[in-house]
C-alpha cells in the first residue's frame, strides 16, 4: 500500500536487520535500537541536523556519525540585499558509534566537544536548545549561539524506507514550525530570532545506507495569520513503494502528500525552479536567493551538495481540500550526491 502509515509501536528492525514495516508516521512509534543493527559499525550513519531561519539570516547545524567519518558543521547565512555564507566543518576518523548519539529525539543531549567546537543540542520539557562555540569559525574569528526551539504537542514527519538491499534502511524525522529564540553571534554582529516569525527545523537520521545515492530535499515554514505552516518534500533516498516524505505542516497536524517532483534547471541552480506533485496538492515557484554549494572528492569519498536558499510561491493543498496561498516564503531546496 503507497503511503502505509505506520501507527501502533513497535521495534524498527526485525531480527535479520531489516525494517519490521515500511512506512511513515506522525511519530516516532518504531523503535530504534542499535545494538539490533546487522550491518558492520562503520556502516551505521547517525545524525542530527537543525536549521534555524530569521528574515533574512539561518544558522545551520549538524552533529554526525557516520561510521568511519564523523562529519560536525555549523554554517551562517546572510539571506539579505548581498546574499552570502560560511561553512566550517570538522571532520573526525573513525568514530563508529563513540558520539553515542540518542536512540530518539524526544528527549536527551547529542553533544560534540574538541579544542576548537563545542556544541551541544538538548530535547525536553516542549522545547530544543543548541548552544555553540566555534572557536576560529571564519577569518580567526569565533562563532556563537544560543537558541531556543519550541515544540508543542505536534506532529512531525517519519519515515522508515528500505533499500534494495538486505539490512540496509533509512530511518528519519523531519520536525518543522518550531518557533525559535535566542541568538546567534559572529564578528560583532549578533542575529536575533523572533518567534512571531522565525521556526528551527530538526533533520534527525539513523540507518544503514547504500555506498552511493542522490537525493532531493526540500523544506520550509512560515506564518500564516498566526498559525504555523512548513512542508517537507524530498525523494531518492531507499524505495519509497510504501511511503514518500512528502508533507505539509499546518497548526500542528500532518497533512500528507504523494509524489512531488523537483525541476531543477540542468546545472542552474540559481535560475528559477517549479515544484509539481502527482496529487496537485503542492505546485510552486522557487526564486533561488544563494546557493550554498560544497564538494567533497577524496575518490572513495565523494560529496557534491547544493543546497539552494530562496523564496517559495505557490498553492499547498490540505486533506479536507482547503487550499493555502503562500508567497515568497524563505526556505531552501536541495540536491545532494554522496559516494560513502
Amino acid at each position: 500500500m503507497r503511503n502505509h502509515e505506520v501507527i501502533e509501536p513497535r521495534d524498527l528492525l526485525d531480527e535479520r536487520g531489516d525494517l519490521a514495516e515500511p512506512g511513515w508516521s506522525r511519530h516516532l512509534v518504531q523503535r530504534y535500537d542499535r545494538s539490533k543493527i546487522q550491518a558492520p559499525n562503520w556502516r551505521i550513519k547517525e545524525w542530527d541536523y537543525y536549521l534555524v531561519m530569521g528574515r533574512d539570516f539561518a544558522g545551520a547545524f549538524t552533529i554526525s556519525d557516520d561510521g568511519y567519518i564523523g562529519l560536525q558543521s555549523v554554517s551562517l547565512l546572510g539571506l539579505g540585499d548581498k546574499p552570502w555564507e560560511h561553512t566550517e566543518t570538522v571532520l573526525n576518523t573513525f568514530p563508529l558509534g563513540k558520539l553515542k548519539l540518542p536512540p530518539s529525539s524526544a528527549s536527551g543531549e547529542t553533544v560534540y566537544e574538541d579544542k576548537r567546537l563545542k556544541m551541544r543540542f538538548s530535547a525536553g520539557a516542549g522545547e530544543r536548545r543548541i548552544t555553540c562555540h566555534f572557536e576560529r569559525f571564519w577569518k580567526e574569528m569565533p562563532f556563537d549561539c544560543d537558541i531556543v526551539l519550541r515544540q508543542p504537542d505536534m506532529e512531525s514527519m517519519v519515515i522508515a524506507t528500505p533499500w534494495d538491499k538486505p539490512k540496509h534502511f533509512y530511518y528519519n524525522q523531519k520536525i518543522n514550525c518550531m518557533r525559535a529564540s535566542g541568538w546567534m553571534a559572529y564578528g560583532g554582529v549578533r542575529y536575533t530570532f523572533d518567534p512571531k516569525t522565525d521556526f528551527g527545523t530538526l533533520d534527525w537520521g539513523r540507518g544503514v545506507w547504500t555506498y552511493d545515492n542522490t537525493w532531493f530535499w526540500g523544506s520550509g515554514n512560515c506564518d500564516l495569520d498566526g498559525v504555523p505552516f512548513g512542508f517537507n518534500i524530498g525523494y531518492g533516498f531507499g524505495n519509497t513503494s510504501a511511503a514518500t516524505e512528502n508533507v505539509i505542516f499546518y497548526d500542528g497536524k500532518v497533512h500528507k502528500l504523494d509524489d512531488i517532483t523537483f525541476h531543477i534547471p540542468e546545472d542552474r541552480y540559481m535560475k528559477p525552479w517549479t515544484f509539481t506533485s502527482s496529487d496537485g496538492r503542492f505546485e510552486m515557484d522557487f526564486v533561488p536567493v544563494l546557493d550554498r554549494a560544497a564538494k567533497i572528492d577524496f575518490k572513495v569519498l565523494v560529496s557534491d551538495q547544493h543546497q539552494v536558499f530562496g523564496r517559495m510561491s505557490g498553492k499547498a493543498v490540505l486533506d479536507d481540500g482547503t487550499v493555502l496561498e503562500i508567497k515568497d516564503v524563505l526556505c531552501f531546496a536541495e540536491k545532494v550526491h554522496n559516494r560513502y
